[in-house]
């Protein structure tokens, strides 16, 4: 395709069809490129789609609803109707649906089970340790009169915060980069098939950028680094050299040796 672009080329057209190419590309970039980490993290288990697809409707929903009702203070010129209350109340908001979402979600194997298709029949594994519960005690930390005085969650729960701390930041500023899209190409509106919030355009403007954020933590902080052992053996046979192999054979040896002597 390079190649055949610099062939195409013609004179007083330079500008047009470097124009094109760069659209061309964008338009690859941000649509084919980012969708693929959507499809990664519905193979990582529909739990990590569905849970920052919904934060992202969350916080677009409560940003709407704060700003109608308590919305006093204008946050950014290029939005005139979004608001300091509604962007505050909005992320406390998904901060706190994140958490509650994330333990409801958890307990169904068919959305934290990796899927080697895009098959939607019933799945069983082993969770993980993401998902099984753990026991908190919390004692002094609560009121006396509070009824609750231990609880049972889920560890996925606490790096939900992150993307739900992650989903209030974004989707405002998705919010932003649509109004000054529209009012660069002098459009009013994306459309009008959600009542107060316009298109599909509207509320679709920041959820691949939350795809990437959740794959990349997700492959950060979650997925377990497994290294079997033909997976060691095979780097090892592959990338040392005949002396070095030698040499990890005997300070192997010397700590097999002193592991031995100190549980004899």
């Amino acid at each position: 395709g390079f190649v055949w672009f610099i062939l195409t080329l013609k004179k007083k057209t330079y500008n047009y069809q470097f124009k094109q190419y760069a659209w061309t590309h964008m338009i690859l970039l941000t649509v084919f490129a980012q969708s693929s980490f959507t499809v990664a993290n519905i193979f990582e288990g529909m739990f990590w789609f569905l849970l920052p697809a919904s934060l992202i409707v969350i916080n677009d929903i409560a940003a709407y609803l704060f700003g109608f009702f308590l919305g006093r203070t204008p946050l950014i010129k290029l939005s005139p109707k979004k608001t300091w209350e509604g962007f505050i109340g909005a992320s406390v908001t998904t901060i706190i649906s994140a958490f509650l979402l994330a333990n409801v979600m958890g307990h169904f194997q068919w959305l934290t089970c990796p899927r080697k298709d895009l098959s939607t029949g019933w799945l069983t594994c082993d969770p993980g340790s993401m998902f099984k519960p753990e026991h908190y005690f919390l004692g002094d930390w609560v009121p006396q009169w509070f009824p609750w005085k231990e609880v049972f969650l889920l560890p996925v729960q606490w790096h939900a915060l992150a993307l739900g701390l992650f989903a209030s930041i974004i989707a405002p500023f998705g919010g932003f980069f649509a109004s000054g899209f529209k009012r660069a190409f002098k459009i009013k509106d994306f459309g009008d098939s959600i009542p107060g919030h316009g298109g599909i355009t509207d509320r679709m403007d920041c959820q691949m950028v939350m795809a990437v954020f959740a794959y990349i933590y997700h492959q950060s902080f979650i997925s377990p680094h497994n290294f079997s052992v033909d997976t060691i053996l095979d780097q090892i046979v592959r990338n040392l050299t005949y002396e070095e192999q030698k040499s990890l054979y005997q300070q192997l040896g010397e700590i097999f040796r002193e592991r031995q002597f100190m549980q004899s």
